[in-house]
């Protein structure tokens, strides 16, 4: 008993650490600092393996929720650094994280993938929105076809409903601003038009 609970606490300190990293990795590849979102991805996976190691001689604790939690924006992390950087999304193998898991933290980069999008958006980089909007697309088409019972996904059905919404306010945001660049450069058009008409 006292050896569960104390395997417990350390779960729940190396779950929160996980986390801490994973989140400021994210945070790093929104500065587009992709080495600092490496090494700091890289410090999660080592906190990773720790908690790994105790699974056999704790699976209860293991599959509480706060490590699944964990390893949900450790995965998030990941796909989110992948994606910045246009190299393909890892697996949930080479993660090695239950399917639940990959999952629902597949779904939570759609939310980071947002704020990617409207930075590019401040920066008039509008072929690189419409492709990570794409890709956005992409994997909420894939899971939001995944019918299991939430039990099996985790609440996965729940969270492709928000990101849902998630896909298509940027959608919206993406559309209008691409329509304001069409009608900006048909005014400058117009004035350069104007401006080359003899009196």
């Amino acid at each position: 008993m006292a050896g569960t609970h104390a395997a417990r606490e350390q779960a729940i300190t190396t779950s929160r650490q996980i986390i801490r990293f994973s989140a400021n990795s994210i945070r790093a590849t929104h500065r587009a600092e992709y080495d600092e979102a490496r090494r700091l991805i890289a410090s999660a996976a080592d906190l990773r393996a720790r908690l790994e190691a105790q699974k056999g001689a704790h699976p209860a604790v293991y599959y509480g929720g706060y490590v699944e939690d964990a390893l949900k924006e450790f995965v998030e992390a990941h796909a989110t650094l992948a994606i910045a950087e246009g190299s393909r999304l890892p697996t949930m193998d080479e993660l090695d994280v239950g399917a639940a898991v990959y999952m629902n933290g597949l779904a939570e980069t759609i939310g980071e993938l947002r704020r990617i999008v409207l930075d590019l958006l401040r920066n008039d980089d509008f072929a690189r929105c419409e492709n990570l909007l794409g890709i956005m697309d992409e994997i909420y088409a894939a899971l939001v076809t995944l019918d299991y019972p939430d039990g099996v996904t985790r609440g996965l059905r729940r969270t492709t409903d928000v990101m849902r919404g998630v896909l298509e306010r940027t959608r919206g945001d993406v559309t209008v601003a691409l329509r304001q660049r069409r009608l900006e450069a048909q005014l400058v058009e117009l004035n350069r038009n104007l401006s080359s008409d003899p009196e």
